[in-house]
């Protein structure tokens, strides 16, 4: 088959006019596409429709982080091109497109749309949450038939434009992945009067116990992970119990690990993983039970001590939420962009110290981060404190080697989300960084605030559905 012979639309999805027969293709420019693409900009923008005087180049030109797509014909000609680059000086995932310009022998022929639409999914593909254009206003309808939103009038060189941003629902796709089954799943449980934890613990990371100073929390590892990376899994299976009862201001006693595997290499090695995270933390596994010959399965239940549990629903209106996360570390492999690694890197001291921020700092509310990354588990805090959350993207702490749509979704080892007045007391949090990054407000779900004002929705409503505790 020849290239001529392909059909790009499977690509590039639907075109707003009539099929035609021309193939292209989008990609990366190289350095010779993209003086092709310059001097179609010229003669669009600045001889034929002179929104520009000499030339239209400005510095979004000369920044390394530019990114120029291109659409190219089977023999290699540019028959158009869109760039697209990050918003601020530092990266915080908000990119904004422009200069986009198609060849006018070819302006109806569905490159334009394929040019918009690749511009999108090369933004999503890395981390973007935020993505704007500035169009003109002649062009707002078909921006808005790819699923753009209008935003703001504005005008460029004395022409109409209209400000557009491109709806990214990352954070969104990952709550209701993770959680937002859990209320009509859970229902029959509630039933009895302390079914789910009980008012005022509904949905928390851990539960008291009736009678008594005993947290409990348990939570299992997926099947996929204990057979792929054993080991691991092991120290996981321990590290978020820990961090459940951490977030319940509880001090841990113990563990019980339920373990199945298909053989002995595997279970040896979940075990090794599990004991040296029980050495690491000085927390002992005083039994439970063991299977062999099944498919992969491993939970754990920690206990531990708290007279005046921590709530997950105990926000209020107007609380700052800080944010307390070790940065440390990098992505465990295989697992890039979904779990940073930390704690496997540190001392038990370290990890010990990390343990006492919620139980020293004792703030209103607070929620370990879990699988549904730190945007997805604010909105459970809020939800359950019957309220709604913003972050300050640019001030949320983060690590070097993730960008912040990773961190924003990924599980971050180590990393408390906390709830209380402005001006509370904090306590050390070993190596951890701690940092106020957001505030409790009235509009349900999860906003993410930005540099210049801007509210963007990462999460538009409840979470879990339980509602507040």
């Amino acid at each position: 088959m020849t290239l001529s012979e392909v059909d790009f639309s499977v690509l590039t999805g639907p075109a707003p006019q009539a099929p035609t027969s021309l193939g292209f293709l989008v990609q990366l420019a190289d350095s010779s596409q993209i003086a092709a693409y310059r001097r179609l900009r010229r003669d669009s923008f600045v001889v034929d429709q002179g929104l520009f005087v000499g030339s239209d180049r400005d510095d979004l030109d000369d920044d390394p982080r530019l990114r120029v797509l291109v659409a190219i014909d089977p023999e290699g000609a540019v028959l158009g091109g869109v760039r697209l680059a990050p918003a601020t000086a530092d990266d915080i995932g908000w990119w904004t497109g422009s200069r986009l310009v198609v060849d006018k022998s070819c302006r109806t022929k569905g490159v334009g749309p394929a040019l918009v639409q690749s511009a999108c999914a090369h933004a999503e593909a890395n981390d973007v949450l935020r993505f704007e254009a500035t169009v003109q206003a002649r062009y707002e309808q078909l921006f808005a038939r790819l699923g753009w939103i209008r935003l703001a009038d504005s005008e460029i060189g004395e022409v109409p434009h209209v400000h557009m941003r491109w709806p990214i629902d990352r954070v969104e796709r990952l709550v209701q992945s993770t959680k937002a089954v859990l209320a009509t799943a859970l229902a029959p449980l509630r039933g009895q009067p302390m079914g789910l934890g009980g008012r005022g613990f509904r949905g928390d990371d851990g539960v008291p116990l009736p009678g008594s100073d005993i947290i409990a929390a348990c939570d299992a590892i997926i099947p996929s992970m204990v057979e792929r990376d054993p080991e691991w899994a092991g120290w996981c299976a321990a590290l978020v119990n820990l961090n459940d009862l951490s977030a319940m201001g509880a001090s841990p006693i113990g563990m019980l690990d339920s373990v199945g595997a298909p053989n002995h290499s595997i279970l040896t090695r979940v075990i090794r993983g599990l004991a040296r995270a029980s050495e690491a933390w000085a927390v002992p596994v005083l039994g439970g039970h063991t299977q062999l010959g099944v498919p992969g399965a491993l939970s754990v239940t920690a206990l531990g001590r708290a007279q005046r549990p921590v709530r997950g629903g105990g926000g209020r209106l107007g609380d700052e939420l800080r944010l307390t996360a070790d940065l440390g570390g990098g992505w465990r492999r295989g697992y890039q962009g979904r779990q940073w690694d930390s704690t496997s890197r540190r001392t038990g001291d370290e990890l010990r110290a990390m343990a006492e921020f919620v139980p020293g700092t004792a703030p209103a509310a607070a929620k370990d981060v879990s699988m549904a990354g730190l945007a997805g588990t604010t909105g459970m805090l809020a939800e359950a404190s019957g309220l709604g959350a913003e972050l300050e993207v640019a001030r949320v702490p983060r690590p070097a080697g993730a960008s912040v749509g990773e961190w924003l979704t990924c599980f971050p080892g180590f990393a408390m989300i906390t709830a209380d007045s402005p001006g509370a007391r904090v306590a050390p949090a070993g190596p951890a960084t701690s940092a106020v990054c957001g505030r409790l407000t009235s509009t349900p779900g999860v906003g993410l605030r930005w540099p210049d004002g801007a509210i963007t929705r990462a999460v538009h409503g409840t979470v879990t559905g339980l509602g507040e505790s």
